[in-house]
């Protein structure tokens, strides 16, 4: 069977979450014998060979704007993709929704995995938040599988769109700490610091996790992981703090410093807002962290309740009052982390999000 992927930024470049799925996903379709195809943004690689780990890959270009670049890249590749001899074409990200009528048009058979709820994000006020809206609709009406990364999605889209949903989440691979100096460079020593990663934009509530963390006692550090790649009033109004426990790596890309970094942290935060199934917060759990979480229905859905994670809201003193009552109870962020790694193993094994992937092929197939 041949199958092509559109919409992330290319293999190996692994940028997000959608460079994440696809440098998991493919190489294991082709380890059972699938042919796959990735369509690349030219402009982000320097050396553009045809074929990577048995992945064959196509370059085409992009308007390099922030608006444009994917959507005039994924008109370039849907064409291509709908002229070819592919079987499925599998589409990631939302704003890719209008691409379903061409495949529609040239009665090829897709699906598209629609991730997170891109038009509440505050990046995407206005003329953006109205795209992705628009986006989704079509990406609903036109695509012959919707794929939603968790039940709540499903339900929001069957909400919201009238349409129906496979659900289908991310995965992760199981980490455990094997060399803590890694983490020196920064100063940090094992339990004592919190971890929090993600990009510095509004959705994360990184201002409202440091804002909690400057009224709370604790004596370890905030460590917080990411960065935009352009100047921002939010990113730098964050970075102000006069704390002297909050630090700003930036991008950690070496991925050995980052299992190390999950590992070794008293706790992970994860303030994401709008997501499904957020894969910083399964690398958090499949390297054992104790979680603290912003309650939404997507965390709750990924941490199985209470089992797997403490929650905080967006009030005062909620997550201040979290961060005092774990540290008064150290036995409580032992018990979530001792049982951390086996949420992996019921439901977000990369392997059994290959198999599902495997039987909607497979099914869309047919």
């Amino acid at each position: 069977m041949k199958i092509a992927l559109i919409g992330s930024r290319g293999f190996p470049y692994v940028y997000s979450g959608y460079e994440t799925f696809v440098s998991e996903l493919a190489p294991r379709l082709v380890s059972r014998g699938y042919t796959v195809t990735i369509y690349c943004h030219r402009g982000l690689f320097v050396n553009r060979p045809h074929v990577m780990n048995g992945i064959r890959l196509i370059y085409f270009p992009a308007l390099e704007f922030k608006i444009l670049s994917q959507f005039s890249h994924s008109f370039l590749s849907t064409i291509h993709a709908c002229i070819s001899g592919y079987d499925v074409v599998l589409f990631v990200n939302s704003a890719n929704g209008p691409f379903g009528l061409l495949t529609q048009v040239f009665r090829k058979r897709s699906a598209i995995n629609v991730d997170g709820l891109e038009w509440l994000r505050p990046k995407w006020r206005g003329l953006g938040a109205r795209y992705f809206y628009f986006a989704s609709f079509l990406s609903a009406r036109f695509f012959d599988v919707v794929i939603a990364d968790c039940d709540r999605m499903a339900e929001i889209y069957k909400r919201e769109f009238k349409s129906e949903s496979v659900t289908i989440a991310y995965g992760a691979n199981l980490g455990y700490s094997s060399d803590p100096s890694l983490i020196r460079a920064w100063g940090l020593t094992p339990g004592e610091y919190y971890l929090v990663v993600g990009r510095l934009v509004p959705d994360n509530n990184a201002d409202v996790i440091c804002k909690e963390f400057e009224l709370c006692k604790s004596r370890r550090k905030l460590v917080i992981l990411g960065d935009v790649p352009y100047k921002d009033a939010y990113a730098e109004g964050i970075r102000k703090t006069r704390d002297n426990r909050i630090l700003f790596p930036g991008y950690v890309r070496d991925s050995n410093i980052l299992r190390e970094l999950y590992c070794n942290s008293y706790a992970y935060i994860h303030g994401h807002e709008y997501g499904g199934t957020n894969p910083s917060l399964l690398q958090a759990l499949a390297n054992g962290c104790c979680v603290l979480a912003l309650d939404t229905p997507f965390s709750r859905e990924v941490l199985d309740g209470e089992m797997h994670g403490l929650y905080f809201d967006k009030s005062l003193h909620s997550f201040a009052s979290l961060i005092e009552r774990l540290e008064n109870d150290p036995s409580l962020s032992e018990r979530l982390r001792s049982s951390s790694r086996s949420r992996i193993e019921q439901r977000y094994t990369w392997d059994h999000i290959t198999d599902q992937y495997e039987d909607l092929f497979h099914s869309l197939a047919r």
